[in-house]
């Protein structure tokens, strides 16, 4: 049986949309490529207003019928990245009270020391308060994390990891990763895991079991070798996907199977109009 993928973390919003328009040929030829390519779910993922908005639109869209029967099932999130901390997070209480039952979670969300195109103060409180939305809302919390392992970790601490929580492009190596499923986490890999530079996360696919296991595009960034320095696209999930079964010494079917099953349970897509 051909194995069908899920994209648990893309941008599809800001790669294939004009400013006003929610299902360009772009984004129906882009969907194409992923069912040919054997996808069947994405998750596209939120990191301002504007894009959350998208996100929705697109979700919104899938629900409709708008891309075809044959078009992989769209479901959103909606947050505000760290690098947008200094923004006022108002909106997001009220995107999640008009659209409660379309959202499936919240971010992606977290820290950034890499870029630190916020203050880390401001970092650390808005994701303490998409934190706290989560647990309010009962929806997945996505984390977005580099070079602030500490400080992520801590802040979990604090408030507590909700239930379904998912820290997308993975970029660490076995410790970092223990310290993921010791909170309970579900760890999503991306394109990185190919690069010749990513010994460390590659040795982390070792301490990650399978229950706990997601795969990831994060188109339009980190396509995977042998497209890296392309601009990436759900279509490729599958070759994230290939690499890693056989990293684990395991069928592409197999790692098809628990990550889409893994994706349905940590965002709740039975229970939400996907």
């Amino acid at each position: 049986m051909t194995a069908t993928w899920t994209d648990s973390h893309c941008h599809l919003q800001e790669q294939f949309l004009d400013a006003d328009d929610t299902a360009t040929s772009q984004v129906r030829q882009a969907l194409e490529r992923a069912h040919e390519a054997s996808v069947s779910s994405i998750v596209v993922v939120g990191t301002d207003e504007a894009t959350s908005l998208q996100a929705l639109a697109l979700a919104g869209a899938s629900r409709d019928g708008a891309f075809g029967h044959d078009a992989p099932k769209i479901a959103a999130t909606v947050g505000l990245h760290p690098h947008d901390a200094a923004a006022d997070i108002a909106w997001l209480h009220e995107m999640l009270e008009l659209h409660h039952d379309e959202v499936v979670g919240i971010g992606e969300c977290g820290f950034d020391y890499f870029y630190e195109h916020a203050d880390r103060g401001l970092q650390r409180t808005t994701f303490l308060d998409q934190i706290a939305l989560a647990k309010q809302y009962d929806k997945a919390l996505v984390i977005h994390a580099r070079d602030a392992w500490d400080d992520l970790f801590t802040a979990l601490d604090e408030l507590g990891t909700p239930e379904r929580t998912v820290l997308h492009c993975f970029t660490g190596g076995p410790d970092e990763a223990q310290a993921c499923l010791d909170r309970g986490m579900f760890v999503s890999f991306s394109g990185i895991v190919t690069f010749k530079n990513a010994a460390a996360t590659r040795a982390a696919l070792s301490v990650v079991p399978d229950d706990r296991l997601l795969i990831e595009t994060d188109a339009p960034f980190l396509a995977p070798v042998p497209h890296r320095g392309k601009k990436n696209e759900p279509a490729l999930v599958g070759v994230v996907g290939g690499f890693v079964a056989a990293e684990r010494g395991v069928s592409e079917a197999h790692i098809a199977a628990v990550t889409s099953a893994n994706a349905a349970v940590a965002f709740a897509l039975s229970q939400n109009p996907f």
